[in-house]
């Protein structure tokens, strides 16, 4: 560590021009501020010659007093600005560690710093979901894919679906995302449809989801995986994903005919109450009303193709008589039960219908088989 700046260093520094001496210095002068032996005069004269050195007129002794003093808590806020709004030399080290700049700061310096800044914000051991939303707006794909690695920043749900979209087409970001620890749902939905393959399979193992469903969303496409997370969900987590589904455009009818074949009644009911801009108890009411009129209503009301509809028929009434059985792979056999009376209806179709509904089943037949 460097020696304590002394009286003689003080005079030198004052009255010497050289600027290797100056640098030289700084490095005292950080240990000075760093030590808890200062009084309260000799720590406001210290901090006095580090405003004479951040206003040097050379950039070696402004840098060298940059990184010298980037961890320092008893650096002056004022000079710590100085030095963050500088040329890159001498402001890099002051943005990637010091934590005398506030947020505010931050905020600031994102909206108008080089890409090499926004790099080291990016970077920071600490950076708020405030800082955080400044970056995925302002800053360019190699600092945003910083901020996705770094495992420290906080990132809002807002942020993390800013980011899917203005930078999907990202390798870079979309790798960060991915592997992060936490996802939201929404935003692991949406990775779902615009990650590569390799990608998505990495999405689902990293949040624990089964093996199953790692070679469904690889080898069958994204529908199941979504599935899985709704079964996962609370009912307003539910709902929040279903309504960004339906909001692009992906909560699509085989989807919805997907998972009521699946036995999940409760996604099915949650789609038909979003689309029809209902409560789920009210699409509940409809959806079991043993008058038989509530379904075809609702159903009709939530703009699903009303080919498709005996289909769903069958598979309500499958679902409402029948049950799990106790024994060995009862929800396989229910899924089947499910399936095979929907297929009892392809008869009732249009063939374009027909083509629809197989294409849609087949890999759910040769699971239930």
């Amino acid at each position: 560590m460097a020696s304590s700046l002394s009286q003689d260093d003080v005079t030198r520094l004052l009255m010497e021009p050289e600027a290797p001496l100056r640098a030289e210095l700084a490095d005292k002068l950080a240990n000075d501020l760093e030590g808890a032996q200062l009084t309260e005069t000799e720590l406001r004269l210290a901090q006095d010659i580090v405003r004479i050195l951040a206003r040097d007129v050379e950039v070696t002794v402004r840098a060298a007093l940059s990184a010298s003093l980037r961890g320092t808590a008893k650096l002056p806020h004022d000079v710590a600005l100085r030095l963050a709004n500088d040329v890159e030399a001498v402001a890099l080290p002051i943005l990637t560690h010091s934590l005398v700049l506030t947020d505010a700061d931050l905020v600031t310096i994102v909206r108008a710093g080089s890409s090499a800044k926004l790099v080291a914000v990016a970077g920071r051991p600490e950076v708020s979901e405030d800082v955080s939303a400044a970056l995925i707006t302002h800053a360019d794909e190699t600092a945003v894919a910083t901020l996705m690695r770094n495992a420290a920043a906080r990132i809002s749900e807002i942020s993390l679906n800013g980011a899917v979209d203005r930078f999907a087409g990202s390798t870079a970001v979309m790798d960060g995302m991915v592997k992060r620890d936490i996802l939201p749902m929404t935003v692991a939905e949406r990775l779902a449809v615009v990650v590569s393959e390799q990608l998505r399979d990495h999405l689902v193992r990293h949040h624990e989801l089964s093996p199953s469903l790692a070679s469904d969303i690889v080898l069958r496409g994204r529908e199941g995986a979504i599935l899985q997370l709704g079964r996962g969900a609370s009912a307003p987590e539910l709902w929040h994903l279903l309504t960004q589904m339906h909001r692009n455009l992906r909560l699509t009818p085989s989807l919805i005919l997907r998972a009521v074949c699946m036995g999940d009644i409760a996604f099915f009911e949650a789609s038909l109450a979003v689309m029809a801009s209902i409560t789920v108890a009210n699409a509940q009411v409809l959806i079991h009303d043993s008058g038989r009129q509530g379904l075809a209503a609702l159903y009709k009301h939530a703009g699903l193709p009303q080919g498709l509809f005996p289909a769903f028929r069958a598979a309500v009434d499958t679902i409402q008589s029948t049950g799990f059985d106790g024994e060995p792979r009862d929800l396989e056999r229910f899924r089947a039960r499910v399936i095979a009376r929907v297929l009892t209806q392809i008869e009732n179709l249009d063939p374009d219908d027909v083509d629809y509904l197989v294409d849609r089943l087949d890999d759910m037949l040769r699971i239930a088989a």
